[in-house]
């Protein structure tokens, strides 16, 4: 189903061709400037020169060779030879219709589909979730939801932080603690009362006195070169950790709305790596630094200027290398990433793994992605990282509790709720709904609020995080889009019980026309949020199509319009509905039945 800037560029392509012009440049997209026309087309000044022709002139005799009426009457010339076109009333109707029928709401599948993993999310063991994990979260989510949609294969993948040096870390409090690992039965009892609060004490405390304390350090570390060896009680220590991260981590992705296919940690990848070093090794990829382990991924000449201590500038080698063994013998988060592509290469067999992890990650994920196309596990180009900005608090710094700390994902979210509760009777919103309703809609109000306030801005920007503005229902808000969506299914309530059926869509008011224009946009955001792994495009697109329908409601009365114009508006209500909720499920935003 072609959307209108699709239908407008194949008539436009073909008066360049009947002129002789290159139809590569008759591309027709949504107007910059919607006072002088619909759509715009700019490819007459690409193709000027060619033609050995001024601008205008050539966008003269595009426009007189338009051959498509019923489409858009000819278009009008403006500046140095714009094309502007608006399509017909009945073009706009028949594309409303061909919406309102389809189950898609007017979006296109991909034409080659892919294999496609999604790394995203990312929290560590022994640790609760916090802010920090947020936009992983969020952008991650709704980007393995849109590529799904498409029509490509997709696995969602956490890639729990459960292997490195933080596992040590606390291995080697629990051994302070028990005064040794000497006596197995009061190893396990402990393990026994174990929790994610105690958990989360230990490594904090301990983080902070291994800046200062050497032989601590060093202890950490060999306490994880033997866990990740197989040693006892190392091992069990682990697995306890791991479950009781792993439980409260799945109820804060389930409260957030987020789920993965595939559950697994950097730890499942583990038993690759010996064989992996090995290979490396055959392959003459490593180098001895020091004790370590390299693989160097820059390529000959690339340099950075790098300032030593003296104050002396040098050229070194730019991407760093690869730490693939520490000097203690332990693998590295590196090694552990590289690992985990070789795992995914021989399960998932992906065509493009998307890694949706802080942007202050880039130099990392490129030095493995270099290193994985070096040793030949993966091609250069099926490995992308989509890199995003920070929360910030009012102050315009990463999001902190009043106290400095970090805030916990479970303490914002119930922020979120208190305000939303409020908001709900500060608006008369649920008086004569069950406790039970009143605390699902409140809920679902402040994940909105959240994931709406974090996915309206390109992933790649940092943005302030303001609770109060965030959970309101009137401005651009995830509850205003929310609001919206309930008014309609009201409206289609009322619809039912007074026996009033939908009927063919015809375009006369200018609301109506507005309405329409915004619902053929959908495909274009899908594809643009596709392309560019940005959800902010259907973002964008929700709170335009929300603006219009509420412009329509304001001047287009429906129910109380008799025959073929009540039917037709109806219909335009209902396939607001469906796309607007769509879209909103693409962004991992659910909409209550009532409000």
């Amino acid at each position: 189903m072609t959307d209108l800037a699709g239908a407008l560029t194949a008539a436009n392509a073909a008066a360049f061709q009947k002129l002789g012009l290159d139809p590569k440049h008759a591309d027709v997209r949504r107007s910059d400037r919607p006072d002088l026309g619909e759509f715009q087309a700019n490819g007459a000044l690409a193709v000027a020169k060619a033609a050995g022709k001024k601008p205008p002139e050539v966008a003269a005799e595009i426009a007189a060779a338009w051959a498509v009426p019923e489409l858009a009457p000819q278009p009008t010339i403006a500046g140095p030879g714009f094309l502007n076109f608006k399509v017909t009333p009945e073009a706009l109707a028949k594309r409303a219709n061909a919406i309102a029928a389809d189950p898609r709401a007017g979006a296109e599948t991909v034409e080659h589909k892919r294999r496609i993993v999604v790394d995203y999310g990312g929290p560590n063991v022994a640790k609760g979730m916090h802010v920090g994990h947020l936009r992983a979260s969020i952008i991650g989510e709704s980007v393995k939801r849109i590529f799904r949609f498409r029509g490509d294969e997709v696995w969602g993948d956490a890639h729990f932080g459960d292997w490195g040096f933080q596992m040590g870390l606390v291995i080697s409090a629990l051994e302070d603690e028990l005064g040794g690992f000497g006596n197995g039965d009061k190893i396990n009892d402990r393990l026994k009362t174990l929790t994610l609060d105690q958990l989360e004490t230990m490594y904090p405390a301990y983080a902070a006195k291994v800046k200062t304390d050497v032989a601590l350090r060093d202890r950490a570390r060999k306490a994880t070169a033997l866990l990740q060896g197989g040693a006892e009680p190392h091992r069990t220590i682990w697995k306890a950790m791991h479950d009781v991260s792993m439980a409260a981590q799945k109820r804060d992705f389930a409260s957030l709305g987020v789920d993965f296919d595939l559950w697994l940690g950097e730890s499942d990848a583990d038993p690759l790596i010996p064989g992996m070093i090995e290979d490396l090794e055959k392959k003459g990829l490593l180098e001895d630094d020091q004790g370590a382990r390299i693989l160097r991924v820059a390529n000959p000449g690339e340099t950075k200027k790098k300032k030593q201590d003296d104050g002396t500038v040098i050229e070194v080698e730019s991407p760093d290398p690869l730490l693939v063994v520490s000097s203690e013998g332990s693998s590295m988060y590196g090694t552990t990433d590289l690992a985990t592509i070789v795992q995914r290469m021989r399960d998932q067999k992906p065509d493009l793994i998307l890694y949706c992890v802080d942007q202050r990650q880039a130099d990392h994920f490129e030095q493995v992605y270099r290193a994985a196309a070096k040793a030949g596990y993966a091609p250069r180009a099926a490995l992308e990282h989509i890199g995003f900005g920070t929360m910030n608090g009012p102050d315009g710094t990463p999001f902190k509790t009043r106290a400095g700390g970090v805030l916990k994902l479970q303490d914002l979210i119930g922020q979120a709720e208190e305000k939303a509760r409020a908001r709900l009777k500060e608006n008369e919103i649920g008086a004569d709904f069950s406790a039970a309703e009143f605390e699902d809609v409140a809920h679902k109000v402040a994940i909105a609020a959240i994931k709406f306030a974090d996915l309206s801005n390109f992933r790649g920007t940092s943005y302030k995080f303001d609770i109060d503005r965030f959970v309101s229902f009137e401005g651009k808000t995830g509850p205003y889009l929310q609001y919206q969506a309930v008014r309609v299914k009201s409206i289609l309530r009322r619809a039912e019980a007074e026996g009033v059926k939908a009927g063919s869509i015809k375009i006369e008011h200018e609301s109506e026309r507005t309405l329409a224009l915004a619902l053929d946009a959908f495909d274009g955001a899908l594809r643009s949020a596709y392309d560019k792994r940005a959800p902010h495009f259907l973002a964008e697109h929700a709170f335009a199509l929300a603006q219009a329908f509420s412009a329509f409601y304001t001047h287009c009365p429906i129910l109380p319009e008799q025959g073929a114009v009540r039917a037709s508006r109806l219909a335009l209500a209902a396939a607001t509905l469906k796309q607007l909720e769509l879209t909103l499920e693409l962004l991992g935003i659910e909409v209550p039945e009532r409000m």
